[in-house]
């Protein structure tokens, strides 16, 4: 891939065009609608239309924590979203008329919802509305407490009538959000599977769901059972299994075998994605897997397929069987025949404390922290900027900021550009689409509904397109309280402009530009690398192999999503953009020839010169974390262990194996693996060149 530098104007072009295609199911995207709808519908018929405003408001500031996710984590992300818009609701109807203590809430709203970003993309949302509902209430503040907490109350139980929209399956398909991820992560093992010839970079929405299905199986408030007992084989299979399939590919040889055992076990995987979708019994499944059984009986009467083809068609086959077995326990239905051991948590996932992630992150070294000193300034500027200028509506300054500012240049850029544009084209088409419609109340609650609907399903696909239709709910909603909702649209743009600016200028005044941060997330990358390679210099610990491999994908998607915003970013030097690429390039080699060497040293019971592997090993991660924290501290590689003499003293030993095969397998990853650091090592030193004006001093670099 060639780097790309900054440019303003294809950056604007690439905002406005750039489209995804939309992933929010339709079912979602109705119920998240009828929690808004249907309170207003029920006010207006009885009489009651601001009780309706307000619990409709609560649910559709609840909206956008309604994810996917097992039940119990859903629920427990809905409650704490709504009582988070509850309370920010309540502080802004209390003292929204005073002008200093309102100054100090929403520094503290700005700051505690900026930290929030620490947590995850899900619960930095609750920071933002929060912050968003905090500005916008005030503007509206309650003669009385009284009636204060029966407003905050509305907007909670708006956000709990949203929650229970999204869980009332939950009696009636009590596992289905798992079944869905381990779906995802087999229908893209049958993908790789029918690749005859990949590279980890073919594969990547493969890690994204096997990241997914670790935090949905193993995430905090997990469901527990037998059933999950059985998604816990699953998942440790699909691990296997895609183990396997790497080490396949690093064979090379038989092209004709390859591809016949591939296509067939590709069927049997995708079959069992197509049950766990469904809930049903793998009937389908397990037909595949007697094609598959006579497909290897055939293949391994074949001399070509001897050796190592043979161990890794056993391996799969035998996995393969175990998972179809376990897929048919996988549900409620099958619950009480799961007979698999619970898989424990790996340390990779395990919860924090809250407080200890926080006091952490207490220093302006922190992205988080920098974060929410930023939200915190910009928010009170909007703020005070909009009443000592008395703008008409002008909460949308301080309201427009919240959402629009972020944590990296990329995004704040993206989002504000397409805030602005979003929100003249809402106000324009809400105009034109109330003068065409009746003017009448039950006319305009199904405009909103359709319009609610339109935001809900393209926020993923266009935020532009999606901020238009929420702009047209939120006018439309704002005119059952009496506004005029063909008035104050030159108010309404300008303050959104103006708000958007000022969270771009709060970000430029004090940037966290990613281009400082890269090197650091890289070489965590190379580092998680050298910590699953120190756990395989151990082959029965296979916890320890798990949890590391585990921790190694989370830091390459890291460093992945640094790299994205790396491009993003005016002023990033093309020579750091083209380091990052390569190190991404060939760290990912290296984790497929680790996860080949996990396969082999799984696949034996004892593999030959265990020592010398072992030791080996442990060099080579030695080396690696040379490398790592070289990069990191843009320093000259000190002295490598020597590992090409090292590797070939260890081919030397193998060759008086009485284990050919293993032996022969063993040396081809060695190999791999020595020309895999030293391949990182020379782009780490060779990137000291023109970066630092100096020459490569080849004698640091071991000669392969």
């Amino acid at each position: 891939m060639t780097a790309r530098s900054y440019s303003l104007r294809s950056n604007v072009v690439e905002s406005l065009t750039r489209t995804r295609r939309p992933d929010v199911p339709l079912r979602v995207v109705v119920r998240n609608t009828a929690a808004v709808i249907l309170p207003l519908a029920v006010g207006m018929a009885t009489g009651h239309t601001a009780i309706g405003l307000g619990v409709g408001a609560g649910a559709l500031n609840t909206m956008f924590s309604d994810q996917p996710g097992p039940y119990r984590q859903r629920i427990w992300r809905l409650l704490l979203a709504a009582l988070a818009a509850a309370l920010a609701s309540l502080v802004g109807m209390l003292i929204g008329d005073q002008f200093v203590p309102m100054l100090v809430a929403t520094a503290v709203a700005g700051f505690l919802g900026g930290m929030l970003v620490l947590f995850g993309v899900d619960i930095a949302r609750v920071g933002m509305t929060s912050m968003i509902l905090l500005v916008v209430t005030a503007a509206t503040p309650m003669p009385t407490v009284a009636a204060a907490f029966g407003s905050a109350a509305l907007i909670f139980a708006g956000g709990m009538l949203l929650a229970m929209f999204s869980v009332a399956a939950w009696p009636l398909q009590r596992y289905r959000p798992e079944r869905l991820a381990l779906a995802e992560v087999f229908r893209g093992l049958a993908e790789l599977a029918r690749q005859q010839a990949h590279d980890e970079a073919d594969v990547p929405a493969l890690t994204e769901a096997m990241t997914t299905l670790q935090h949905t199986l193993l995430g905090r408030h997990h469901a527990r059972g037998r059933a999950m007992e059985a998604f816990g084989v699953l998942l440790e299979l699909a691990e296997r299994i895609r183990l396997e399939f790497t080490a396949l590919a690093e064979l090379r040889a038989n092209p004709t075998l390859h591809a016949i055992f591939r296509h067939d076990a590709a069927r049997v995987m995708a079959a069992i994605a197509d049950a766990l979708e469904a809930g049903d019994a793998p009937e389908d499944a397990e037909r595949a897997l007697r094609g598959l059984q006579a497909s290897e009986r055939t293949l391994l009467d074949q001399p070509q397929a001897r050796g190592g083809l043979a161990v890794h068609i056993h391996a799969l086959t035998g996995q393969l069987a175990a998972a179809v077995r376990n897929a048919r326990w996988a549900g409620s239905r099958g619950e009480w025949r799961a007979v698999a051991a619970e898989t424990p948590l790996p340390a990779a996932l395990r919860s924090h404390s809250v407080l200890a992630t926080l006091r952490a992150n207490l220093t302006p070294r922190s992205v988080a922290f920098r974060h929410a000193v930023r939200s915190a300034a910009c928010l009170c500027i909007a703020l005070a900027v909009a009443r000592w200028l008395k703008l008409p509506h002008g909460y949308w300054v301080p309201m427009t900021a919240a959402i629009v500012l972020r944590p990296d240049f990329a995004a704040t850029f993206n989002f504000g550009l397409l805030r602005v544009v979003g929100t003249v084209l809402g106000l324009l088409l809400t105009t034109a689409l109330l003068h065409v419609t009746p003017n009448e109340p039950w006319a305009h609650l199904a405009l909103m509904a359709v319009l609610c609907m339109g935001f809900r399903y393209l926020a993923t696909a266009h935020y532009g397109a999606a901020v238009a239709a929420l702009t047209g709910t939120v006018v439309i909603l704002l005119s059952f309280e009496g506004v005029d909702p063909g008035g104050a649209v030159i108010d309404r743009v300008i303050n959104t402009a103006m708000g958007s600016a000022m969270a771009l200028i709060a970000y430029v005044l004090w940037p966290t530009w990613e281009r400082g941060r890269a090197r650091a997330a890289l070489a965590d990358m190379l580092d998680a690398y050298a910590r699953y390679l120190a756990a395989l210099a151990a082959p029965g610990e296979r916890d320890a192999h798990r949890e590391t491999r585990t921790a190694a994908r989370m830091a390459r998607t890291n460093a992945q999503a640094s790299l994205e915003r790396m491009r993003g970013e005016p002023g990033t030097p093309l020579p750091l953009l083209e380091l990052a690429q390569a190190l991404f390039a060939n760290g990912n080699r290296l984790a497929r020839t680790a996860m080949a060497l996990e396969a082999l040293i799984d696949d034996r019971e004892r593999l030959p010169e265990p020592a010398e592997i072992g030791g080996f090993v442990e060099h080579a991660a030695d080396a690696l974390h040379h490398v790592a924290q070289a990069l990191r501290e843009q320093q000259p590689l000190p002295p490598l262990p020597a590992l090409r003499d090292l590797q070939r003293s260890l081919t030397d030993l193998l060759e008086l194996s009485d284990d050919p095969l293993t032996a022969e397998l063993v040396e081809r990853l060695s190999d791999r693996l020595v020309d895999n650091i030293h391949t990182l090592a020379h782009v780490v030193e060779r990137s000291r060149q023109p970066l630092a004006g100096v020459a490569v001093d080849p004698h640091r670099l071991p000669q392969s």
